[in-house]
């Protein structure tokens, strides 16, 4: 990946990448093991379903301060601090595991602990890149970042952790550690510093920061709306989800093969977007990029709330795969263009929390509408929100507005990273 600067992705970035893959790769590892383990401990839905708690809690908690933290130290020493405390909790773990001292409590402490620094290690991260990729490289970069989180959890780790707790259940947990290690050590080689300002000077409140970062984003139309866009999508995304099991099973007559075979269908098309999404996007422009995205939002609740065809369910799944990949990588991008470095990390975990903020609710009104009002209310309902959704802003993402975007002089290159983030 080395080559001329503005051009083309260098050894930074390629070590960045590799520390993110190997990350998602002992995460997903450890997602999966996780419910195992307690399945096996209890059968007690209450403790079985604390795991869903355990990892959205954080992300509700520690998103806004941790973008403060984010924006007042190194970043990259940042992240490798958080990695050297996971692996420190994880191995813990998996001594415990080996000998048989881990309860269902310990567990969930240490994906806490876990949960917790993966929401600041992913805005340390995410300010991080355009520090070390070139402002014309974004959506390339992105879409490696995106393509290789992608196949190690939502492909590789989950048959391999799987695998690895039958032999033992200690195992998927301590290839974890291992994997976080290896991003320290990577991320450790990043030359030069990354503060998100060359000087501390004299440190605010954490509410007044996070409110600085909030009164930015809420100042910037363009990204304003892309924000709470990403939270209202994601409230309906995730009601559809959560009861997708019953119309895969009621509707689609699928089993739990053909189930689990919706969801390859949104991994292969993300896969598939990451890897040509940023020629997709120079070649529809990035304008286009976000307005068909938002009719496939609507396509794809209109295919799963009228067809009883699994073909045609997971044809829009594969689809939606597609357009989320390139929907991130745009809405990164536009985000590390327009974020002055001294907010990255506030305006990035903005980001996070309203996403996951849209998620949980989400994931409650998906069963609660859901049983009220019959299995594809929730689709119904979220077909009327796209339309609606796309009446209201598709001006917003006119031609010019965007192009401005991408128009703007970065503020500061990849070449000096002495003094950015």
């Amino acid at each position: 990946m080395t080559g001329t600067a503005g051009e083309r992705l260098d050894g930074r970035f390629a070590r960045l990448w590799a520390a993110s893959t190997m990350s998602a790769l002992g995460s997903g590892m450890a997602v999966v093991a996780a419910p195992l383990y307690v399945a096996s401990r209890t059968d007690d839905p209450l403790i079985v379903s604390a795991g869903a708690a355990v990892a959205w809690l954080p992300w509700l908690l520690f998103s806004l301060p941790g973008g403060v933290l984010v924006d007042r130290v190194d970043r990259r020493r940042l992240m490798v601090v958080i990695d050297w405390v996971r692996v420190a909790v994880l191995v813990v773990l998996a001594a415990a595991m080996l000998t048989g001292r881990a309860g269902v409590a310990l567990l969930y402490a240490v994906l806490f602990v876990i949960n917790t620094g993966e929401v600041v290690f992913r805005s340390a991260a995410q300010a991080v890149v355009p520090a070390v990729v070139p402002r014309s490289r974004l959506e390339r970069a992105n879409g490696w970042l995106g393509g290789g989180t992608q196949v190690m959890q939502n492909m590789v780790a989950g048959p391999l952790g799987g695998f690895l707790f039958v032999v033992a259940a200690a195992i998927p947990f301590g290839v974890n550690a291992g994997t976080y290690a290896l991003s320290a050590v990577l991320v450790g080689l990043l030359a030069g510093s990354y503060r998100g300002s060359p000087e501390p000077g004299r440190r605010r409140s954490v509410r007044a920061e996070v409110a600085e970062g909030f009164r930015w984003l809420l100042s910037q139309r363009l990204l304003r709306t892309m924000t709470l866009l990403i939270g209202m999508l994601n409230v309906t995304l995730t009601a559809a989800l959560a009861v997708l099991v019953l119309l895969a099973t009621e509707r689609l007559g699928l089993g739990s093969v053909g189930y689990g075979a919706l969801f390859t269908c949104i991994a292969v098309g993300g896969l598939l977007g990451s890897a040509v999404g940023d020629r997709l996007v120079a070649a529809i422009t990035a304008t286009w990029t976000i307005r068909i995205g938002l009719l496939i939002e609507a396509g794809l609740h209109l295919a799963l709330a009228a067809s009883r065809s699994a073909a045609v369910v997971g044809a829009a799944l594969f689809v939606f795969g597609v357009h989320s990949a390139l929907w991130n990588m745009v809405a990164n991008s536009l985000r590390q263009r327009l974020t002055p470095p001294a907010l990255m990390g506030r305006v990035g975990s903005t980001t996070l929390f309203i996403a996951a903020g849209g998620n949980c609710v989400g994931a409650l009104l998906g069963g609660v509408v859901a049983a009220r009002f019959g299995i594809t209310a929730p689709y119904w309902v979220g077909f009327v929100v796209a339309l609606v959704v796309i009446a209201l802003t598709w001006r917003v993402f006119d031609r010019a507005t965007v192009a401005a975007a991408y128009a703007e002089p970065p503020a500061a290159t990849p070449e000096t990273p002495a003094s950015v983030g």
